[in-house]
Protein backbone atom coordinates (compact mmCIF):
# COMPACT_ATOMS: atom_id res chain seq x y z
CA UNK A 1 0.00 0.00 0.00
CA UNK A 2 1.10 3.59 -0.69
CA UNK A 3 2.12 5.74 1.96
CA UNK A 4 -0.79 8.64 1.97
CA UNK A 5 1.36 11.03 4.86
CA UNK A 6 3.73 12.87 1.71
CA UNK A 7 2.40 13.90 -1.46
CA UNK A 8 3.42 16.57 -4.13
CA UNK A 9 3.93 19.35 -1.78
CA UNK A 10 6.41 17.39 0.42
CA UNK A 11 8.29 16.80 -3.17
CA UNK A 12 8.58 20.23 -3.70
CA UNK A 13 10.47 20.35 -0.37
CA UNK A 14 13.09 17.82 -1.46
CA UNK A 15 12.99 19.51 -5.02
CA UNK A 16 13.02 23.10 -4.37
CA UNK A 17 14.79 22.73 -1.22
CA UNK A 18 17.89 20.58 -2.11
CA UNK A 19 18.29 22.61 -5.13
CA UNK A 20 18.28 25.65 -3.37
CA UNK A 21 20.88 24.31 -0.69
CA UNK A 22 23.09 22.74 -3.57
CA UNK A 23 22.98 26.25 -5.35
CA UNK A 24 24.05 28.07 -2.10
CA UNK A 25 26.95 25.55 -1.65
CA UNK A 26 27.88 26.26 -5.23
CA UNK A 27 27.66 29.94 -4.88
CA UNK A 28 30.43 29.36 -1.88
CA UNK A 29 32.66 27.66 -4.24
CA UNK A 30 32.45 29.70 -7.14
CA UNK A 31 32.03 33.37 -5.66
CA UNK A 32 29.13 33.75 -7.85
CA UNK A 33 26.85 36.78 -7.67
CA UNK A 34 24.14 37.79 -4.71
CA UNK A 35 21.68 36.89 -7.59
CA UNK A 36 22.53 33.29 -6.57
CA UNK A 37 21.66 33.82 -3.32
CA UNK A 38 18.93 35.23 -3.73
CA UNK A 39 17.59 31.72 -5.99
CA UNK A 40 19.06 29.43 -3.35
CA UNK A 41 17.06 31.03 -0.59
CA UNK A 42 13.78 31.57 -2.60
CA UNK A 43 13.88 27.96 -3.59
CA UNK A 44 14.68 26.75 -0.03
CA UNK A 45 11.30 29.35 1.25
CA UNK A 46 9.48 27.61 -1.49
CA UNK A 47 10.09 24.20 -0.56
CA UNK A 48 9.50 24.87 2.91
CA UNK A 49 6.50 27.14 1.89
CA UNK A 50 4.58 23.86 0.19
CA UNK A 51 5.22 21.61 3.38
CA UNK A 52 3.56 24.00 5.51
CA UNK A 53 0.62 24.06 3.05
CA UNK A 54 0.58 20.97 3.26
CA UNK A 55 -0.29 20.52 7.21
CA UNK A 56 -3.69 20.11 8.65
CA UNK A 57 -3.34 22.83 11.16
CA UNK A 58 -0.74 24.67 9.49
CA UNK A 59 -0.83 27.90 13.00
CA UNK A 60 0.87 24.73 14.42
CA UNK A 61 4.03 24.82 12.38
CA UNK A 62 6.37 25.93 15.21
CA UNK A 63 5.87 22.80 16.89
CA UNK A 64 7.95 21.13 14.40
CA UNK A 65 11.17 23.37 16.18
CA UNK A 66 10.57 21.56 19.55
CA UNK A 67 11.73 18.40 19.20
CA UNK A 68 15.51 18.60 17.72
CA UNK A 69 17.35 15.91 19.45
CA UNK A 70 14.74 13.12 18.18
CA UNK A 71 13.35 14.53 15.17
CA UNK A 72 15.27 15.22 11.65
CA UNK A 73 12.48 17.70 10.22
CA UNK A 74 13.09 19.64 13.92
CA UNK A 75 16.50 19.75 12.53
CA UNK A 76 16.07 20.74 9.29
CA UNK A 77 13.92 23.25 10.16
CA UNK A 78 16.62 24.68 12.65
CA UNK A 79 19.37 24.27 9.78
CA UNK A 80 16.53 26.39 7.28
CA UNK A 81 16.82 29.68 10.27
CA UNK A 82 20.29 29.77 10.51
CA UNK A 83 20.82 29.67 6.61
CA UNK A 84 18.14 31.94 5.65
CA UNK A 85 19.51 34.24 8.92
CA UNK A 86 23.21 34.19 7.30
CA UNK A 87 22.35 34.00 3.49
CA UNK A 88 20.67 37.60 4.59
CA UNK A 89 23.34 39.02 6.44
CA UNK A 90 25.68 38.19 3.37
CA UNK A 91 24.15 40.73 1.24
CA UNK A 92 25.59 43.23 4.04
CA UNK A 93 28.93 41.06 4.67
CA UNK A 94 29.40 38.45 1.34
CA UNK A 95 32.09 37.01 3.52
CA UNK A 96 28.94 35.23 5.51
CA UNK A 97 28.51 33.34 2.34
CA UNK A 98 31.00 30.34 3.27
CA UNK A 99 28.73 30.07 6.40
CA UNK A 100 25.86 29.82 4.72
CA UNK A 101 26.98 27.48 2.39
CA UNK A 102 27.92 25.28 5.21
CA UNK A 103 24.11 25.50 7.06
CA UNK A 104 23.18 24.95 3.43
CA UNK A 105 25.36 21.22 3.72
CA UNK A 106 23.50 20.71 7.22
CA UNK A 107 20.07 21.62 5.82
CA UNK A 108 20.54 19.35 3.04
CA UNK A 109 21.59 16.78 5.01
CA UNK A 110 18.85 17.10 7.21
CA UNK A 111 16.64 16.41 4.37
CA UNK A 112 18.42 12.97 3.39
CA UNK A 113 17.97 11.98 6.80
CA UNK A 114 14.33 12.79 7.56
CA UNK A 115 13.53 10.54 4.28
CA UNK A 116 15.65 7.80 5.06
CA UNK A 117 13.93 7.85 8.25
CA UNK A 118 11.00 6.38 7.06
CA UNK A 119 12.10 2.90 7.90
CA UNK A 120 8.49 1.01 6.65
CA UNK A 121 9.06 2.17 3.22
CA UNK A 122 12.48 0.06 1.65
CA UNK A 123 12.84 2.53 -0.89
CA UNK A 124 13.24 5.21 1.70
CA UNK A 125 15.52 3.50 4.15
CA UNK A 126 17.79 2.17 1.55
CA UNK A 127 21.46 3.31 2.84
CA UNK A 128 22.09 4.23 -0.52
CA UNK A 129 19.29 6.99 -0.08
CA UNK A 130 21.11 9.65 2.38
CA UNK A 131 24.21 9.43 -0.13
CA UNK A 132 21.57 9.63 -3.33
CA UNK A 133 19.63 12.63 -2.23
CA UNK A 134 22.43 14.71 -1.19
CA UNK A 135 24.46 14.06 -4.50
CA UNK A 136 21.09 15.31 -6.54
CA UNK A 137 20.97 18.18 -4.22
CA UNK A 138 24.64 18.94 -5.17
CA UNK A 139 24.11 17.93 -8.64
CA UNK A 140 21.24 20.42 -9.15
CA UNK A 141 23.05 23.23 -7.69
CA UNK A 142 26.07 22.89 -9.52
CA UNK A 143 23.40 22.91 -12.77
CA UNK A 144 21.80 26.09 -11.42
CA UNK A 145 25.25 28.03 -11.33
CA UNK A 146 26.08 27.07 -14.62
CA UNK A 147 23.06 29.85 -15.53
CA UNK A 148 25.41 32.51 -14.03
CA UNK A 149 28.70 31.19 -15.02
CA UNK A 150 30.62 29.03 -17.64
CA UNK A 151 33.58 28.57 -16.49
CA UNK A 152 35.49 25.82 -16.26
CA UNK A 153 35.79 25.64 -12.62
CA UNK A 154 31.78 25.85 -12.80
CA UNK A 155 32.36 23.37 -15.62
CA UNK A 156 34.29 20.52 -13.61
CA UNK A 157 32.52 20.49 -10.43
CA UNK A 158 29.34 20.17 -12.66
CA UNK A 159 30.95 17.06 -13.57
CA UNK A 160 31.89 15.75 -10.64
CA UNK A 161 28.23 16.23 -9.46
CA UNK A 162 26.63 14.47 -11.75
CA UNK A 163 28.86 11.69 -11.75
CA UNK A 164 28.57 11.17 -8.19
CA UNK A 165 25.30 11.27 -8.60
CA UNK A 166 25.39 8.59 -11.26
CA UNK A 167 27.13 6.43 -9.05
CA UNK A 168 24.49 6.70 -6.05
CA UNK A 169 21.81 6.04 -8.26
CA UNK A 170 23.37 3.09 -9.61
CA UNK A 171 23.72 1.96 -6.25
CA UNK A 172 20.05 2.31 -5.17
CA UNK A 173 17.21 -0.36 -5.31
CA UNK A 174 15.59 1.26 -7.71
CA UNK A 175 18.40 1.23 -9.93
CA UNK A 176 16.87 -1.19 -12.61
CA UNK A 177 14.39 1.73 -13.48
CA UNK A 178 17.48 4.59 -14.13
CA UNK A 179 17.36 4.04 -17.78
CA UNK A 180 15.89 7.82 -19.21
CA UNK A 181 17.18 9.08 -15.47
CA UNK A 182 20.81 8.12 -17.01
CA UNK A 183 20.79 9.15 -20.60
CA UNK A 184 19.32 12.85 -20.08
CA UNK A 185 20.32 13.20 -16.27
CA UNK A 186 23.87 12.10 -17.03
CA UNK A 187 25.46 11.57 -20.82
CA UNK A 188 23.15 14.49 -21.74
CA UNK A 189 24.44 16.51 -19.11
CA UNK A 190 28.05 15.83 -19.29
CA UNK A 191 27.75 15.92 -23.04
CA UNK A 192 26.85 19.24 -23.38
CA UNK A 193 29.07 20.53 -20.31
CA UNK A 194 31.69 19.32 -22.33
CA UNK A 195 30.41 21.14 -25.31
CA UNK A 196 29.89 24.37 -23.49
CA UNK A 197 33.67 24.81 -23.85
CA UNK A 198 32.96 25.44 -26.91
CA UNK A 199 29.68 26.76 -27.71
CA UNK A 200 29.01 28.53 -23.98
CA UNK A 201 24.79 28.23 -24.14
CA UNK A 202 25.21 24.67 -24.15
CA UNK A 203 25.68 24.83 -20.28
CA UNK A 204 22.63 26.25 -19.31
CA UNK A 205 21.04 22.97 -21.24
CA UNK A 206 23.11 20.58 -19.07
CA UNK A 207 22.50 22.88 -16.29
CA UNK A 208 18.68 22.09 -17.04
CA UNK A 209 19.46 18.13 -18.13
CA UNK A 210 20.78 18.27 -14.35
CA UNK A 211 18.26 19.83 -12.33
CA UNK A 212 15.22 18.46 -14.04
CA UNK A 213 16.30 14.53 -13.41
CA UNK A 214 17.03 15.76 -10.39
CA UNK A 215 13.24 16.93 -9.75
CA UNK A 216 12.20 13.71 -11.23
CA UNK A 217 14.13 11.33 -9.33
CA UNK A 218 13.17 13.13 -6.11
CA UNK A 219 9.38 13.42 -7.09
CA UNK A 220 9.13 10.05 -8.23
CA UNK A 221 10.75 8.56 -5.05
CA UNK A 222 8.29 10.69 -2.58
CA UNK A 223 5.11 9.95 -4.33
CA UNK A 224 5.75 6.92 -6.64
CA UNK A 225 8.28 4.64 -4.97
CA UNK A 226 6.43 5.21 -1.35
CA UNK A 227 5.08 1.73 -0.96
CA UNK A 228 4.87 0.50 2.51
CA UNK A 229 6.12 -2.76 3.44
CA UNK A 230 3.84 -3.40 6.54
CA UNK A 231 4.67 -5.87 9.33
CA UNK A 232 6.67 -8.90 9.34
CA UNK A 233 6.10 -11.34 12.48
CA UNK A 234 8.99 -14.22 12.00
CA UNK A 235 7.73 -15.55 14.94
CA UNK A 236 4.28 -15.95 16.64
CA UNK A 237 3.37 -16.68 20.34
CA UNK A 238 2.13 -20.50 20.40
CA UNK A 239 -0.67 -20.50 23.71
CA UNK A 240 0.61 -23.63 26.02
CA UNK A 241 -1.29 -26.08 26.45
CA UNK A 242 -1.90 -28.28 30.05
Amino acid sequence: MMQTNWDARAALNFMCGGAGAGLMIAAALLGLPGAAVVLALALIGCGLGAVWLELGKPLRAAHVFFNPFTSWMARESLAAVLLFALGIAAFWLPQLVPAAAVAAAVFLWCQARMLHGGKGIPAWRARETVPLLVATGLAEGAGLALFFTGSALALALFAAAVMTRALFWARHPLAPARGAFQRVGTLAALALAIAATAFPPAAWLAGAAALATGWYLKFALVTRASLKQGFALPRLPVRGTR
